[in-house]
């Protein structure tokens, strides 16, 4: 985690280098949703893959109890829903820079 400890206030710092700023900070913010939302498709994974597997080995009785994937589907729409609106942030960001 970072620490903003020694960081110094965005209105001490000229506009660009505070825009600059905001922009790499929306920039990881959306590169560590990304990477969560690729450790909850490897999470759903492995259960399908055993379920799989298990069909495979011959086994007739197929159980598979999951009160887990809907968690997980529910947590990757709403990182995904923040990663469109982190997203639309930094492009706002941008047009503000350079007006059309």
């Amino acid at each position: 985690m970072l620490n903003y400890a020694g960081t110094p206030p965005l209105a001490a710092m000229a506009e660009t280098d505070s825009r600059e700023l905001i922009a790499a900070e929306l920039r990881s913010l959306i590169a560590r949703i990304e990477i969560s939302m690729r450790l909850i498709d490897a999470a759903m994974e492995p259960e399908d893959d055993r379920a799989v597997v298990s069909a495979d080995l011959g086994s007739t009785e197929i159980v598979v109890l999951d009160d887990v994937t809907p968690r997980y589907a529910t947590a990757s729409a709403a990182l995904n829903a923040c990663r469109a609106e982190l997203g639309q942030a930094l492009q706002n960001l941008s047009e503000s820079v350079n007006p059309a």
